[in-house]
């Protein structure tokens, strides 16, 4: 927390001040003349009273906030309530969105015959762009006989994990650090959902018939990302958003091109993390939240987050109408409907990161920098000067 400086009320004035004439009372530099001074010298000016300054040791000044601002405005150590149940409803949709997904792509016929017809045949019809971005995270513990440990997806994600621990211990957020540990707990015990749903036998397939759903490699990326977002400053919130999206759509569609994972794992996995840091952020306290002097309003949040929140919902809405059209021919295997499937699976995977992290940065900063009910963007209001 920043340094604050006290509320001090202005004194009661006095009875001398109230007969005072406009002029006096304005601040103007002279007062009425006193009974020793009537036939004296002139009078000397009153100093008005002034409040006092903020003094350099001012750290301890957390107290003070806690203390006596907090008491006249909650919203200093907590955010509004709209915001928390903003949250709340979000993010139980996104993870009803997510097991929705897992049942149209595991629970019907059609919705395996297209995970079946992507995961078989995406590698080989990747342009060739694509293709050189996915090559450094389809190196994995299958190929060169590396360990796990040195997974370049599980690398990269814990290093931008890291990163973020180390933003929040450095801006002391103790209290974020709690929620990102209890939202990075959630996520991984959600990996273990593959274990526990079924995936029933509806149509042959040349890949095993055994559940994938959800994606490990997909919810750790996207629970790295996650955390630094809600880790950095506003000003970085933005830029933070875009590279978690990024990041996340790369390893997402990395797993369905090296065959470890359909896209229905996928859509499923940065699903449940969104849905899970949404729910965690309506949790939000004092030490999570933005400093009270540097709560204002951010452009570039506004504009980015009502961009991928908006561009999320097309792309997603685009990719099921070209599922929609290519429906009579997943039943078949049919050759044609291959590269509608395809391009679906791109634009799907960038709509739903999209989606998922346009709405935790735009709650993020609902739940990080609350207006106050005092009308405090930033700090307590200096006295007018006189």
């Amino acid at each position: 927390m920043t340094d604050k400086t006290p509320i001090v009320r202005d004194p009661k004035p006095s009875v001398n001040m109230l007969q005072q004439p406009p002029a006096a009372q304005s601040g103007a530099s002279f007062a009425p003349l006193r009974e020793t001074d009537a036939f004296g010298a002139p009078p000397e000016p009153v100093r008005p009273a002034t409040m006092p300054s903020a003094s350099p040791a001012a750290g301890s000044a957390t107290d003070d906030l806690e203390r006596g601002l907090a008491r006249l405005d909650p919203l200093t150590v907590r955010p509004r309530t709209s915001s928390r149940v903003l949250c709340v409803v979000f993010g139980l949709l996104l993870i009803a969105a997510a097991f929705g997904a897992w049942w149209l792509g595991v629970r019907t016929e059609t919705g395996q015959s297209y995970d079946e017809l992507v995961i078989t045949g995406f590698a080989d019809n990747l342009p060739g762009w694509l293709t050189f971005l996915l090559e450094p995270f389809l190196i994995s513990d299958h190929y060169l006989g590396l360990p796990v440990a040195l997974n370049p997806t599980i690398i990269a994600s814990l290093l931008i994990g890291l990163s973020g621990l180390v933003v929040m211990i450095a801006r002391k957020r103790w209290w974020l650090i709690g929620q990102s540990a209890v939202f990075a707990a959630l996520c991984y015990a959600a990996t273990y959902l593959k274990d526990v749903l079924p995936r029933p036998y509806l149509i042959n397939t040349a890949t095993p018939h055994a559940n994938s759903a959800p994606s490990g490699h997909a919810i750790l990326a996207a629970t790295a990302a996650m955390i630094l977002l809600v880790a950095v400053p506003r000003t970085w919130r933005a830029v933070c958003a875009l590279f978690a999206a990024f990041f996340s759509v790369v390893i997402g569609m990395s797993v369905i091109a090296g065959g470890w994972h359909r896209p229905t794992d996928v859509a499923m996995s940065l699903l449940i993390v969104g849905g899970l840091a949404l729910v965690a952020l309506a949790f939000t306290r004092t030490s999570g939240m933005d400093d009270p002097g540097r709560r204002v309003s951010s452009v570039s949040v506004q504009i980015v987050g009502t961009v991928m929140i908006t561009g999320g919902l097309l792309a997603c809405a685009y990719a099921a109408y070209v599922i929609w059209q290519i429906a009579p021919g997943l039943a078949v295997s049919a050759a044609w409907s291959a590269a509608g499937a395809y391009l679906s699976v791109i634009v799907g995977v960038n709509g739903v990161a999209a989606l998922v992290f346009g709405l935790a940065l735009a709650l993020r900063h609902l739940t990080a920098a609350p207006l106050t009910k005092l009308g405090l963007v930033g700090a307590p209001p200096a006295p007018p000067r006189r």
